[in-house]
């Protein structure tokens, strides 16, 4: 049974960290009801989950993605390029190894985040220019590179992370929202679709990829193509420049 790592918001969630977008409002009430949907939808899809210990003193660490990057039987534990977030790591880190993985650190001076990476079989996408350095990508590219892991750096400059702007299909298809995807042709195959949250999904396995309410046209697009959508609402989060792919991270081994 697959498995996926999670942790429960911070009652200061709306402090979170806003970079590319307008500060709004958020309801931390609404966030707790969506996170515990997302939960309840993984599990309905035939995932278990495992909490990292809650951290209440860091606004952003439901983002629990950005605290790794898990490739074969290793977690690279990252060094948030954000100060205030390299808190998170720890107990995350703890929490992986419990599961039987091997685990290792990016140091300093590398800064990385989990949410620049995007795996699509032996190939890594990793983004740099936002929180991410080179240092960062060239310690994960010694990491993986025993495992066959072949990690390959493109720019990211219009949003957060890379998977702020790409994701992919179950077929290997990078997808993104052009307007916000700095360079489509760094991908081996890119498919754009209609909507920026359209961009993320979560692949659960049997052709189903989790997404979000925003993005009703990429569901249709997604539907067309064969796929099942499971749509879950985390406007709250969205507000925080999170997305699906974030509040996890996925255990496949």
């Amino acid at each position: 049974m697959p498995t996926a790592l999670i942790r429960r918001p911070s009652p200061r969630l709306a402090e979170g960290l806003v970079t590319h977008i307008e500060r709004t409002p958020v309801e931390v009430g609404l966030a707790f009801e969506q996170w515990q949907a997302y939960v309840d939808a993984l599990h309905e899809t035939g995932w278990t989950t495992v909490e990292v210990p809650p951290i209440e003193e860091c606004p952003d660490s439901a983002f629990v993605e950005d605290t790794m990057v898990v490739y074969d039987d290793l977690a690279v534990i990252a060094r948030a390029g954000a100060d205030e977030r390299r808190a998170e790591a720890a107990a995350a880190a703890e929490t992986v190894a419990a599961q039987g993985y091997r685990i290792l650190h990016i140091a300093d001076p590398g800064t990385l985040d989990g949410g620049d990476v995007l795996k699509i079989g032996p190939t890594i996408y990793v983004g740099h220019g936002g929180r991410t350095n080179v240092a960062g990508i060239e310690q994960l590219r010694e990491a993986f590179a025993p495992l066959g892991g072949d990690v390959r750096a493109v720019p990211v400059q219009k949003v957060l992370h890379l998977k702020s702007a790409v994701t992919a299909l179950p077929d290997g298809t990078v997808i993104g929202y052009e307007p916000l995807v700095d360079d489509p042709s760094a991908f081996d195959s890119f498919r754009a679709v209609p909507e920026e949250a359209g961009a993320h999904v979560v692949l659960l396995g049997e052709d189903r990829l989790l997404m979000a309410a925003s993005a009703p046209r990429s569901a249709e697009l997604f539907a067309d193509l064969g796929y099942t959508p499971v749509v879950v609402d985390i406007s709250e989060f969205e507000k925080l420049e999170g997305c699906v792919t974030c509040l996890s991270v996925r255990l496949r081994r």
